[in-house]
């Protein structure tokens, strides 16, 4: 037992020895002792089979970092841990540093593991494994540590801007390391602005990026976005909402009536006016006259109650505030009253009708005329074409029923008259009927028939042996 306990110790006093006595060439830096040892620094170290392995570590400010020192077919070798200032932090599993922040998380022949908790950047540096074989062994590990910054903060020269004017916003993030990057959005737009980069410690960096932008009133209320790029931090941003004054924008519509301003209607109009800071005065007046004297005016609203034709005119809004003001215009123009066209006559007077029904559609006949309301012309209803449509269509029955008129009146009574051509050498009228009759047996050509309209009624002839008239013959069409 007493010799176990001697050969621990003296290989304990052997590390502190080999780790306080410096190499051949008098220099204390840690470049210089794997020189003397002939290995240039590097990640791992071979001797007769033996490879010793580390990594770099980086973690950031205030988290654990983890080092370790591995050891490829190790025989029961040493191996130490020390820190930039070549003290040992472990040796095998003793832990001569009074820095209790240092705790050891695996020991084997294979391996050394040690964690760092609350990492500042003091601990930053370069660390040695050490393996002692013939001859030692060593490499270097080296801890990096992150610093986020510690502030993000939007500055500007003015709280308040005014439409049209251009202001600069600066976003600075304090003590970083590495330096961090910083971007701009706008909503979703990515703005660019001007990078710059200085020393706030003697590792640490301020980094402040300005941008310069033209504000209008549709940035009231957009938060602009100064977003940080850090390997150790994520999501870090701050947001500053635009506060822009801008002049009244004022818009007129109208109540009623819906469609066209005829006489004897009521206008009613409403005037809409936005503004920051809100507009502290709003008036009514018609431009180049005054107001009608039966128009009542109501905060935003106009009303004109039973229109006329001396309503025309520019009727006009306006308001204002402390930035400025505008206004908005709206043209009235006031239309004969509908009228309605009188029920149809039946006369056959041409010369009256026809005057008439011109004369009422032309009346109906509106100018065409621009409304500000809607800002395009407003088509009027052509009745004189209507108008001018029934009138032919009732001359043209006029005229057919005079015509109509007219014939039946010279057609009352018709008469068919045919006459034998021999009648002409007769002396009376029985020998003309008889050379007609007598003629008909012999030539058709030379029967002439007459014809009443009245029922035949046959008289005995008192001087011959026969009717009169004689029966007419068969009609021959």
């Amino acid at each position: 037992m007493a010799s176990s306990s001697c050969a621990g110790l003296s290989l304990l006093l052997l590390g502190c020895a080999l780790a306080a006595s410096p190499p051949q060439g008098g220099s204390n830096s840690p470049q210089a002792w794997p020189e003397a040892a002939g290995h240039q620094p590097d990640k791992s170290s071979s001797a007769e089979g033996r490879k010793l392995i580390t990594e770099d570590v980086t973690v950031v400010e205030g988290e654990v970092a983890t080092i370790s020192c591995r050891v490829k077919n190790n025989d029961d070798s040493v191996i130490q841990l020390m820190n930039p200032n070549r003290q040992t932090i472990f040796f095998r599993d003793s832990r001569p540093l009074k820095d209790t922040r240092f705790q050891l998380v695996n020991f084997s022949n294979s391996e050394l593991r040690v964690s760092l908790s609350n990492v500042s950047l003091s601990d930053e540096g370069q660390y040695v494994c050490m393996l002692y074989t013939d001859p030692p062994q060593e490499v270097y590990t080296n801890i990096t540590v992150l610093v986020p910054p510690h502030s993000l903060t939007i500055e500007t020269e003015k709280e308040t801007a005014m439409e049209g004017e251009e202001i600069e916003l600066n976003c600075t993030a304090m003590s970083s390391k590495p330096a961090a990057t910083i971007r701009w959005f706008k909503g979703s737009k990515e703005l660019h602005g001007q990078l710059e980069v200085e020393h706030s410690e003697a590792v640490l960096f301020m980094v402040t990026s300005r941008i310069m932008l033209k504000v209008g009133r549709e940035d009231d209320g957009v938060p602009v976005v100064c977003s940080v790029d850090h390997p150790a931090v994520k999501d870090l941003e701050t947001q500053r909402y635009l506060d822009v004054q801008y002049k009244p924008e004022v818009l007129i519509s109208v109540n009623y009536p819906q469609g066209i301003t005829r006489e004897g209607e009521p206008l009613e109009l409403t005037c809409t006016v936005l503004g920051k800071p809100k507009p502290d005065h709003i008036n009514w007046i018609r431009v180049d006259d005054d107001l009608p004297a039966h128009a009542i005016v109501s905060g935003i609203k106009l009303l004109i109650n039973n229109l006329n034709k001396t309503d025309n005119g520019t009727y006009r809004c306006g308001a204002s505030n402390a930035v400025g003001d505008s206004h908005a215009d709206y043209k009235l123009y006031v239309y004969d009253p509908p009228t309605t066209l009188p029920p149809p006559t039946t006369t056959t007077t041409t010369t009256t009708t026809i005057p008439i029904i011109i004369t009422e559609t032309t009346l109906m006949k509106e100018p065409d005329v621009y409304d500000s309301q809607a800002g395009e012309e407003v088509p009027s209803v052509d009745h004189a074409v209507i108008g001018g449509v029934v009138a032919v269509v009732v001359f043209a029955m006029l005229c057919l029923l005079i015509i109509l008129g007219r014939y039946f009146a010279r057609h009352k009574g018709t008469y068919f008259t045919h006459e034998a051509k021999g009648a002409d050498d007769a002396a009376d009228a029985d020998t003309a009927i008889i050379n007609a009759e007598g003629g008909q047996s012999n030539s058709e050509e030379k029967k002439e028939y007459f014809y009443l309209n009245t029922p035949w009624v046959p008289t005995r002839c008192p001087t011959a042996d026969s009717y009169w008239p004689p029966a007419p013959p068969p009609f021959r069409g």
